[in-house]
C-alpha cells in the first residue's frame, strides 16, 4: 500500500503541475494580456496535455522508480519522457485541429521538464533528509578513502548522500600527482600513500577505505602494509572483475583480510583450449569435497561439461559441494559418488558406469604430522589410491588425467611430500602404459585450505593469542585456492603427457611477517597485544620449500604463470616391485626405507 500510496501521490502531484505549466505558459506567452479564446483552447487542449505526458513519464518507470536511489539515469528518464510527452502532444492537437501558438509547446515543454525535475529532485532529497534524521544518535567516524578515481568518487557519493550521519570523508589518497589539492565531489585530496600515517594522526581518521578495484595487488600489498600499524579499521572492495557497474557500493565493503594483502594479479586464461577438452564431456574429481577439489568442480561446471561426478569417501563434504552446485546448475548433470580412491574394485565400477572423458585427482592425505606418526596411511591413499585411479582412467579410456601435487614432493623431508613424489612417478609410468595423456600439477600452500597456517592463526588471535610460528626463518609459497584451480584447468589443456607442470607461485612469504601481519589487520600490535611463540620445527617440516628438484629442468611455456619440469624416466617394472614391496612391510621403519629407495632424495628430519 504504501509504495501504491507513493505512486498515486506522484500522478496526482504531476496533473496539478501541469495544469499549472498550461495556464502559466499562456501567461508568459501573452505577457498576462491572454484573449478569452487562448484560455478556451487551452481549456480543450488539457486532456491531451496531461494524457500525453502521464503516458511517457509513465512509460518511463518515473512512478516505479526508488527515488531515494536517483541519479543521472532518472535525470535522463525525466528529459526523455518530458520530450516525449511535448511531442505527442503537439501530434495531438494537428490531428484533432485545435493547434495552439507554437511557442506554447516550447513553453509548456520547459516548465513541465523543469518542474517534474525539480519536483523529483527535491523528493530524493527528502527521503534523505528523512533518513538522516532518523539515524541522527548515530557516531560519525572520521574516514580517508585512498584512490581518487571512479570506484572512490562513487564511495564518496554515496557516503554524502546516505551515510552522511555515521561516517565523515576527512579527504582522498591518490599517487597522481597532478591531483594533489584539488576537489573532487568537494573533498580534498590531502596527498599520496607516503601521507597516509600523517593524515590519519592529523585528522584523527578511524576508518580507511581502499577504492581502487583494478590496480595490480602490488600497489594494494604497499598499501595495506602503510594502514595496518595505524589501528584504523581498513575496509576494501572486491577486485574489477567482480564488480557490475552499478555494485560499487557502500555494501560491497569488506575488512582487510590478509587474503587481499597475499592476493595476486587476475590470472588470463586460454578459454577456448580449456573449453575444447571439458564441454560436453564426462568430468570426475577425486576429493571432490576438498578446498582445492571443490574449487575445481565449480571452474568445471562453468564450461559446461556434459556430466559432472563428484567424488569423495567424506559424505558430509560431497554433500555440501553437490548442495552448492546443484542450486546453481541444477541436479541434472552432477552426480555424487561416495567412493575412496584406495579400494580398486569400487573405482572400477564407478569407471564402468560413467566412463568420464577428464579426471582431476584431488584426493589425497596431505597433513604432513599426521602422516609422520602413520606413514603406512599415507602410502595407501597417496600412492595406492593414485595408481589405482590412475589405473582405472587408463583401462576405461579417459582422455585426460591431471594429478595434483604439491611443492613438498622436491626434496622431501617428510612422508606426505615422498608419497606424493611416488605418485608422481607412478603417473609418469602411467602415461608410457595408457593411451590416456596423464598430466602432474605442482604447487605450494593455498590460502584458507583445510588445516593451512591461516585459518590456524585466525583461531588462535580469536583466543587471545599467542600465535605459534615454528620458526622466525621458515618461509612458504602462497597462492588463492580460485587461482590456483583455474591454473590446473589451464595446464590440463597444456599437457602432452608426462609433464609436471609448475604454478608460479610468486615471492615466498616469511611465515613470522605472516603472522604479524595478521596481528596488525586485527587492530593489534605484535608482542605488545598478541604475543607470538616460536615453537620449533614439527617432524616432517622444512624451513624452504621448494617446486624443483636439482635434477628437474624447467622451461616455459605458452602460460606466463605455468613452466614445465619433466620427470626423470623411470622403469615402471622396478617401481611396480618396489610399491609392492610395501605390503610385506611390518612397522613404520620399513614404510621409510622404502621410500628412500624409491626417492634418494628423501631425508626425514626427525628419527622414526
Amino acid at each position: 500500500m504504501r509504495r501504491y500510496f507513493l505512486s498515486g501521490l506522484l500522478v496526482l502531484a504531476d496533473i496539478v503541475l501541469l495544469v499549472m505549466v498550461a495556464f502559466f505558459s499562456l501567461y508568459i506567452r501573452f505577457d498576462g494580456n491572454i484573449e478569452y479564446k487562448y484560455i478556451e483552447q487551452m481549456t480543450n487542449a488539457l486532456p491531451f496535455l496531461l494524457c500525453a505526458y502521464l503516458i511517457m513519464l509513465g512509460g518511463s518507470h518515473l512512478y516505479t522508480r526508488i527515488w531515494r536511489y536517483a541519479g543521472m539515469r532518472e535525470v535522463g528518464a525525466v528529459l526523455r519522457a518530458a520530450t516525449g510527452g511535448a511531442v505527442l502532444f503537439y501530434i495531438c492537437m494537428q490531428i484533432i485541429g485545435n493547434p495552439l501558438p507554437r511557442s506554447i509547446y516550447i513553453i509548456t515543454y520547459l516548465l513541465a521538464t523543469g518542474g517534474i525535475g525539480l519536483g523529483r529532485l527535491l523528493l530524493h532529497y527528502a527521503i534523505l533528509r528523512f533518513r538522516q534524521c532518523a539515524r541522527s544518535d548515530c557516531e560519525t567516524i572520521p574516514v580517508l578513502i585512498v584512490g581518487a578515481g571512479d570506484a572512490g568518487a562513487v564511495i564518496a557519493r554515496e557516503i554524502s548522500q546516505f551515510h552522511k550521519k555515521s561516517r565523515k570523508i576527512v579527504g582522498f589518497i591518490d599517487d597522481d600527482l597532478q591531483k594533489q589539492n584539488h576537489l573532487m565531489g568537494g573533498v580534498r585530496i590531502l596527498g599520496t600513500r607516503t601521507d597516509i600515517p600523517r593524515i590519519v594522526h592529523t585528522h584523527g581518521v578511524k576508518e580507511i577505505i581502499i577504492a581502487m578495484p583494478s590496480v595490480r595487488h602490488a600497489v594494494i600489498r604497499d598499501i595495506i602494509e602503510i594502514c595496518a600499524p595505524l589501528k584504523c579499521q581498513i575496509n576494501t572492495l572486491p577486485g574489477v572483475y567482480q564488480l557490475l557497474d552499478h555494485e560499487v557500493l557502500i555494501s560491497r565493503l569488506h575488512p582487510v583480510s590478509i587474503e587481499d594483502l597475499l592476493a595476486r594479479d587476475e590470472i588470463h586464461l586460454d578459454t577456448t583450449h580449456i573449453q575444447e577438452y571439458l564441454t560436453g564431456k564426462v568430468v570426475l574429481v577425486s576429493g571432490a569435497g576438498g578446498s582445492i577439489g571443490s574449487e575445481i568442480c565449480r571452474q568445471v561446471m562453468r564450461r559446461k561439461p556434459k556430466q559432472l561426478i563428484l567424488m569423495g569417501h567424506g559424505e558430509n563434504s560431497i554433500y555440501l559441494i553437490h548442495q552448492e552446485l546443484s542450486q546453481e546448475y541444477g541436479t541434472a548433470h552432477i552426480v555424487p559418488v561416495i567412493a575412496s580412491v584406495r579400494d580398486l574394485n569400487q573405482l572400477e565400477g564407478v569407471f564402468g558406469q560413467y566412463r568420464p572423458d577428464v579426471v582431476f585427482h584431488a584426493a589425497a592425505h596431505k597433513h604432513v604430522p599426521l602422516m609422520e606418526i602413520q606413514p603406512m596411511a599415507a602410502v595407501v591413499n597417496n600412492v595406492f589410491g593414485t595408481r589405482n585411479i590412475a589405473k582405472a582412467a587408463g583401462q576405461y579410456g579417459a582422455e585426460r588425467f591431471i594429478m595434483i601435487s604439491t611443492d613438498k614432493a622436491v626434496n622431501p623431508t617428510s612422508v606426505m611430500g615422498a608419497t606424493k613424489q611416488v605418485a608422481e612417478k607412478v603417473v609418469h609410468v602411467m602415461n608410457d602404459t595408457y593411451p590416456t595423456t596423464y598430466i602432474t600439477v605442482r604447487f605450494g600452500n593455498v590460502l584458507g585450505s583445510r588445516g593451512s597456517v591461516i585459518p590456524l592463526f585466525r583461531r588462535q588471535l580469536a583466543a587471545g593469542g599467542p600465535l605459534t610460528v615454528t620458526d622466525p626463518e621458515m618461509t612458504r609459497y602462497f597462492m588463492t585456492i580460485p587461482e590456483a584451480s583455474q591454473l590446473v584447468l589451464q595446464a590440463g589443456a597444456m599437457g602432452k603427457g608426462g609433464e609436471v607442470f609448475l604454478l608460479d607461485m610468486g615471492e615466498p612469504v616469511k611465515i613470522m611477517d605472516l603472522a604479524r601481519n595478521m596481528i596488525r589487520l586485527s587492530g593489534y600490535e605484535p608482542e605488545q597485544d598478541i604475543p607470538i611463540q616460536i615453537t620449533g620445527l614439527r617432524p616432517g617440516e622444512k624451513l624452504y620449500e621448494e617446486l624443483l628438484t636439482a635434477g628437474e629442468g624447467t622451461s616455459k611455456t605458452a602460460h606466463t604463470k605455468i613452466f614445465e619440469a619433466p620427470l626423470e624416466q623411470v622403469d615402471g617394472t622396478w617401481l611396480k616391485e618396489k610399491i609392492s614391496a610395501f605390503m610385506d612391510c611390518r612397522n613404520d621403519m620399513e614404510v621409510i626405507h622404502i621410500l628412500q629407495e624409491i626417492i634418494p632424495t628423501y631425508h626425514p628430519n626427525h628419527n622414526v
